[in-house]
């Protein structure tokens, strides 16, 4: 691939091949993509995985190779994408009765950031609940022969529960009450029940988040955790931002509650200019979210199989501002927990300094 995005961002030829698929195929050349090889294609396939965009990469391929009379090019597209919809069948069919289960014992529940992938979906199933955690554990325990997964310093102050379920693959991730690294978000979680809707997800129906909520609790995950984003990331909010009818102005007030609305604004920049790279022109966006913005694409990279953030000093003037923002809301029992961070980021990187691991830390 010889063209401006192959570099950008610091791409690798998979992640440039599948960044083209998802963004830009129906502006290049159906020969730009025929030309994989076998193994570069199994490396396209293992990305794809990890960055949960295998579906919809392996469809466009499909598609584009079909068109190229490349049948059999397209048959390595066709069992990618077979193998992939196994494992989504069974995780789907496991997550309805799961939910089937909560609800009929009257609890609330919405899933979280696992089928904001639709086709695709995440390594693992992350549910939001406002019912009694005792409840929840014992209903799951009871009704699937679960499991409760060793919980890290990190899932007990965020208050959630990881459930080991038999015939699962995939965690079954409980939040309860509080979203954020710490616990520390009860402004998003408190109306997150309310705002949801339902989505036709194949041929069941699912509680998810509104689309403002979905924005924010991507960034809660992206900007104020991990710093490093998958490509479903761009493409999901991508979709998103492309279908749904966005009132900037009221998720910058909702954001702005939840002390996040610099870090959302950034995200939606990053991502912007990401999708310009390889389409030519970003989205969309209001002036209102790039004036807010700290930083876009320039500090992004692509290492370590991930879309990386320079964590330093970024990360501390996000961490600052949501700090900042509870206090002045009064919300001193958030802002306690989220003075637990930078205490918690330093035993984990400690941890994995000593040990090779952070685990049960984060």
């Amino acid at each position: 691939m010889n063209s401006r995005s192959d570099c950008a961002f610091g791409a690798s030829r998979p992640l440039a091949f599948l960044s083209q698929l998802l963004l830009a195929a129906d502006s290049q050349p159906t020969n730009l993509f025929s030309t994989i090889s076998w193994a570069d294609f199994q490396e396209a396939v293992t990305l794809a995985q990890s960055h949960h965009v295998i579906i919809r990469a392996m469809n466009v391929f499909a598609r584009k190779m079909t068109e190229a009379g490349e049948a059999h090019k397209a048959e390595w597209a066709a069992n990618a994408i077979q193998a992939e919809r196994a494992r989504i069948e069974n995780a789907l069919s496991l997550l309805a009765e799961i939910l089937g289960c909560l609800q009929s014992a009257g609890h609330d529940v919405v899933v979280i950031k696992s089928l904001d992938h639709w086709p695709d979906l995440g390594s693992d199933l992350d549910l939001y609940s406002n019912a009694d955690p005792a409840a929840i554990i014992r209903l799951v325990n009871q009704h699937f022969s679960a499991q409760l997964a060793p919980r890290s310093w990190g899932d007990r102050l965020a208050h959630k529960w990881n459930f080991v379920i038999p015939g699962l693959p995939e965690l079954v991730e409980v939040h309860v009450g509080r979203l954020g690294q710490t616990g520390e978000q009860v402004a998003i979680a408190g109306s997150l029940v309310e705002r949801a809707r339902l989505a036709c997800i194949g041929d069941r129906i699912f509680p998810v988040p509104s689309a403002p909520d979905r924005l924010m609790i991507c960034t809660l995950q992206r900007m104020y955790r991990h710093f490093y984003a998958r490509l479903c990331d761009i493409v999901d909010t991508t979709t998103l931002l492309e279908t749904e009818n966005i009132d900037y102005a009221d998720l910058r007030c909702a954001a702005r509650a939840a002390g996040i609305w610099e870090g959302l604004a950034t995200f939606l920049v990053i991502v912007s200019d990401y999708v310009e790279a390889y389409r030519g022109r970003g989205l969309d966006l209001p002036s209102l979210v790039r004036s807010d913005a700290r930083f876009g694409g320039e500090e992004l990279c692509f290492n370590k199989g991930f879309l990386r953030v320079t964590i330093l000093p970024h990360s501390v003037r996000l961490y600052a501002s949501e700090l900042t923002n509870l206090l002045l809301g009064r919300q001193f029992r958030n802002t306690a927990r989220l003075t637990l961070l930078p205490c918690l980021a330093t035993a984990a990187a400690v941890g994995f300094k000593i040990t090779g691991s952070d685990k049960g830390i984060w």
